[in-house]
């Protein structure tokens, strides 16, 4: 796979009729693509009960009063135990952060959950995300080929706003597409 091939730091967003409801009107970010693998994060599903400092009080980590009510979100169904912080790339944490795309990165360490509160000398943006979609060599490529996902170019703001009702909306809506024109038929001309 050649890297104008990828599709990293590019958005999934779920056709209708996908026929895995853990992905029903998902917008997910790919993170890493190559020929043997994919791994992205759903961007519009908010973990319930869940907010930052129920996060840091169970790492017992110091949970300053701005995490309180801190969504975070269901990143996708493998390791939802792990915990993933998708950042803006002016704060990085040496080779445990993974820059992508345009202006990303993603780490997944305390220090990373410590600095998402840090208006001075943490990320710009940030979000904690809990597990992450995973797809093995070709089955990403097998998916767009069946249909089962369009992509579009990310934005910041798509990605970090707490609009999560919308975003897939919206997504579509930056391609030039309404949701209620899509059939959850699929098919190949």
């Amino acid at each position: 796979m050649t890297d104008a091939s990828s599709l990293t730091g590019r958005l999934l967003v779920a056709m209708p009729g996908i026929g895995d409801a853990r992905f029903e009107h998902a917008v997910i970010l790919i993170c890493a693509h190559g020929a043997d693998h994919a791994m992205g994060l759903r961007l519009d599903r908010p973990a319930p009960g869940v907010d930052l400092k129920t996060v840091l009080d169970k790492l017992d980590q110091p949970a300053p009063d701005q995490a309180a009510g801190r969504v975070v979100l269901m990143g996708g169904p493998v390791e939802r135990e792990r915990g993933f912080v998708l950042h803006t790339d002016d704060w990085m944490v040496g080779d445990d952060s993974l820059p992508f795309g345009d202006g990303l990165a993603m780490t997944g360490t305390r220090e990373a959950l410590a600095a998402m509160t840090d208006a001075v000398s943490g990320p710009r943006r940030s979000t904690l995300l809990l597990g992450y979609a995973g797809w093995g060599e070709g089955q990403l490529e097998e998916e767009l080929a069946e249909n089962v996902w369009l992509t579009v170019d990310a934005d910041m703001d798509l990605i970090f706003d707490g609009e999560h009702d919308t975003k897939w909306n919206r997504a579509l809506a930056r391609m030039g597409v309404d949701a209620a024109m899509l059939s959850s038929q699929g098919g190949r001309a």
